[in-house]
């Protein structure tokens, strides 16, 4: 099942258990079953301190296995073989249940033991979701700190009659209870923040007693988490407040254009940002949505940034990087059916639709890179382009058309999204060239129609293009002394990771230039 490599890596990691650990399968006799007994007995050859045993008479779902410490019956469970992406999560469960602690912050990981309630949540995964890890790590962490929290993690490609009774249609998509809790990406702080009902009152006095910042970085893409470095390489009090450290980049399935970086994934490259950032001082408020933006009062005055939960910072600078967001069709049915049928991540959410017909929404790179991944997943994929025909390079419009189960519609305007109340069934568009308006029964919507700088916050405060972008100039400088902006939320051309860093960068080091020649008031 694993290769020698991949099993010198686990022998390696499986080295610091400090304790005990019992595979506990629970298998029938199809293939799955088969594959999952081979791993397990893989990992088990690789530490002396793991031990596997077969309970076929459990009352759980099959195949799957528990990891727990011999003589319990708690632990952390894995429905479905879980390699791909979840290969990680399962080495992590593996350490953490033999006593490896966690890299968590130490007043999170109290709050979690102090959860009172009883929690039961359930994940559903693909396989090729980069999103889904992240979801299942936070959730496996808590039910092996909180014995009143249990988790098991569900390979809906195994499980697709579930998937299809309890119409997940997105992943990672988790119930609580049996109920649904949340579906998409989310970090540990914010699962424990949506069930600690206090957490955001507390949040919102922590940020409040902050002492003003010399440079404030609002967004922890690549643009923020640029200005972050250089800003505290000049010794100036820096933070960063972002909604989610990473942005975009978490989103990203492969990146090989980052010069002397051949190939990573958006998530690794985004952890990797973080622990550069964190190498440095710089005080990193994560989960935190800007909703409005105070310029100073007076020259080299405090600029205000005021957040979501009712929390405010203070900064004698101030650089915008939010970046940009998914753009919506903006038809009727949409938010209706997002999450249930409508999605944007082929990656993720492409395994949900095996044996189905979906439609891509665009007809650029990313629309066509959707469409040709899709084909070898779904029965039929139709391609939608608002334009005469297709924008995309040319050598993916090859591939694409020598698809069998692909049909493109160009001059097709989407007009709206079409379902039976519960998921989608279909959508209705109008032919740009005659006018007719046509229909087409489908199962899944996938919308690639480029992104939308996330600058709603800024408007009134800062000057905007027509298109949103936030207007700077050649040294990241907005109309409102002391702020400045970087990366995909401005008027930069060419979006790109590597762009947006270096305009991170510049923006850092105009922010420290102006702090250098501006005499704060008295």
């Amino acid at each position: 099942m694993l290769d020698d490599n991949l099993k010198t890596q686990l022998k390696a990691y499986l080295e610091r258990l400090q304790r005990p650990v019992e595979l506990v399968a629970t298998l029938d006799d199809s293939a799955t079953s088969n594959e999952l007994r081979e791993l397990l007995q893989d990992i088990r050859a690789q530490s002396d301190k793991i031990t596997v045993v077969e309970n076929n008479a459990l009352d759980v779902r099959k195949p799957s296995f528990l990891i727990t410490n011999p003589g319990q019956d708690s632990g952390v469970r894995f429905a479905g073989v879980p390699l791909g992406h979840e290969f990680t999560s399962l080495v992590l469960a593996l350490l953490q249940v033999g006593g490896h602690p966690s890299k968590e912050a130490a007043d999170l990981l109290e709050q979690i033991k102090a959860l009172e309630g009883d929690f039961h949540f359930e994940t559903y995964y693909s396989l090729s979701c980069h999103n889904c890890p992240d979801v299942v790590q936070a959730l496996n962490l808590m039910s092996v700190l909180n014995p009143r929290i249990t988790h098991t993690a569900i390979d809906g490609g195994v499980f697709q009659k579930e998937i299809e009774a309890r119409e997940v249609m997105g992943v990672p998509t988790v119930f609580l209870n049996g109920e649904r809790f949340g579906q998409g990406r989310m970090e540990l702080a914010e699962v424990v923040a949506k069930l600690d009902t206090g957490a955001g009152a507390r949040d919102a006095a922590r940020l409040n007693a902050k002492e003003p910042f010399d440079v404030l970085i609002v967004g922890g893409g690549p643009a923020g988490a640029a200005a972050a470095v250089y800003a505290a390489r000049k010794g100036i009090r820096t933070g960063v407040a972002a909604e989610r450290f990473g942005g975009q980049v978490l989103d990203t399935v492969g990146i090989d254009n980052f010069l002397s970086v051949q190939h990573t994934e958006g998530p690794q490259f985004a952890a990797a940002m973080e622990r550069h950032v964190r190498d440095y001082e710089v005080d990193i408020m994560n989960l935190q949505r800007a909703t409005g933006l105070v310029p100073a009062s007076t020259e080299g005055g405090l600029i205000e940034v005021q957040f979501d939960n009712g929390a405010s910072l203070k900064s004698r600078t101030v650089i915008i990087s939010t970046g940009a967001r998914w753009r919506n069709m903006n038809v009727p049915g949409e938010e209706e059916y997002r999450t249930k049928g409508v999605t944007n991540c082929p990656h993720c959410d492409g395994p949900l639709f095996k044996g189905k017909h979906v439609a891509v929404i665009g007809g650029g790179n990313s629309g066509v890179e959707a469409a040709i991944d899709l084909a070898g997943v779904v029965a039929r994929v139709t391609v939608l382009e608002f334009a005469p025909e297709l924008k995309a390079d040319a050598v993916l419009q090859r591939k694409l058309l020598s698809m069998p189960n692909v049909t493109v519609i160009t001059n097709a305007q989407t007009t709206e999204v079409v379902g039976d109340g519960s998921k989608v069934t279909g959508l209705n568009y109008t032919d740009r060239a005659t006018g007719e308006a046509q229909d087409i029964a489908l199962d899944g919507v996938f919308v690639q129609i480029g992104l939308l700088p996330s600058t709603d916050w800024l408007k009134g405060t800062v000057e905007l293009s027509r298109f949103g972008e936030v207007q700077i100039d050649g040294h990241g400088r907005t109309d409102v002394p002391g702020v400045f902006a970087a990366g995909d939320c401005t008027t930069v051309p060419f979006k790109q990771i590597v762009i947006a860093a270096g305009d991170g960068a510049k923006a850092a080091l105009s922010a420290f230039d102006h702090l250098i020649r501006t005499t704060a008031p008295a």
